[in-house]
């Protein structure tokens, strides 16, 4: 086996490589470099086609798609001879969904005769058992908002949109956008320090938050009561369906700081279905803070 990381952003994909016995063929999307990590090969989406030629010609066998990137636009004036003939596939899945999308991608890399593998797959550690695994653990009230986390990542999923949510009490307070999971924690620590502040500075975001639960899901509507001030928790898991061979959700050691600057007492994440990096660091901070993380059976 020879195994290629078609890398993004952030720390995954130095994981991954360094938890190999020797060391992967690296690939990296221009403009998307990973934390820590030199590249073998640097293309562009405009020479995927190339891409596939040259790892053909390494005896590559296996790839493994991680990190963190956003869909850059396709520039015809970089389009080389062996993409050409893709970019009808390419420009739906950039139209696409995000699991949509990488299906399609994922496809692409098949068809070229390369296996797909998943990071947690490779290093199995990224995935942690079932139960909580820090000093501090969940209330009843917590379980209660796991459940509506739950729905509503659910239904969120059926559209594509997104992997992760906040809940207080009885009300989805965020989803996440294509911004990401930080950004959302972002907005409501934001909003949290500054609580007079104007809700609709951002309609879109605001308006999205606002009737994505009357879209997907509308029990978190119909269930009354009220909201506590503070409190709830960050809840992410994968899609409904999702191919889990890439963008499986992920946390990592800086999440506990976003999740305690927006209020929460706590982080719920699907077990087998959420990534944690650098776990050790990542409890140890949840346990600074005071924060639970909860890795949650689906339907538990």
């Amino acid at each position: 086996m020879t195994l290629a990381v078609i890398c993004g952003q952030g720390r995954l994909p130095r994981i991954v490589a360094e938890a190999q016995p020797s060391r992967p063929l690296i690939c990296v999307l221009s403009g998307f470099e990973p934390d820590g990590l030199t590249a073998d090969l640097t293309f562009h989406l405009e020479t995927l086609g190339s891409l596939l030629d040259t790892l053909a010609s390494r005896a590559v066998t296996q790839v493994c798609l991680c990190g963190a990137i956003r869909r850059p636009p396709i520039d015809p004036t970089r389009l080389d001879a062996k993409t050409a003939p893709l970019v009808p596939r390419l420009q739906t899945a950039l139209t696409s969904g995000d699991d949509g999308a990488l299906r399609i991608v994922m496809q692409l890399f098949e068809e070229a005769g390369l296996a797909i593998v998943a990071a947690h797959e490779l290093v199995p550690d990224l995935v942690p058992q079932p139960g909580v695994l820090t000093l501090k653990t969940y209330t009843p009230q917590n379980a209660i908002e796991a459940r509506l986390g739950e729905r509503t990542v659910a239904a969120m999923g059926v559209r594509d949109a997104g992997q992760a949510c906040v809940v207080r009490g009885d009300s989805v307070l965020a989803r996440e956008d294509a911004a990401g999971t930080d950004a959302m924690l972002t907005r409501l620590a934001r909003d949290r320090a500054n609580p007079d502040g104007d809700f609709l500075s951002n309609p879109i975001t605001a308006a999205g938050d606002m009737f994505g639960g009357l879209l997907g899901d509308a029990t978190d509507w119909l269930t009354g009561g009220s909201t506590p001030s503070e409190g709830g928790i960050l809840f992410k898991g994968p899609k409904p369906g999702q191919d889990r061979r890439a963008d499986l959700p992920v946390i990592g050691a800086g999440t506990p700081d976003a999740v305690a600057a927006a209020g929460l007492s706590g982080i719920v994440i699907e077990a087998g279905g959420v990534m944690v990096l650098d776990r050790a660091r990542t409890v140890a901070r949840c346990d600074d803070l005071g924060l639970f993380l909860w890795v949650r059976e689906k339907g538990g």
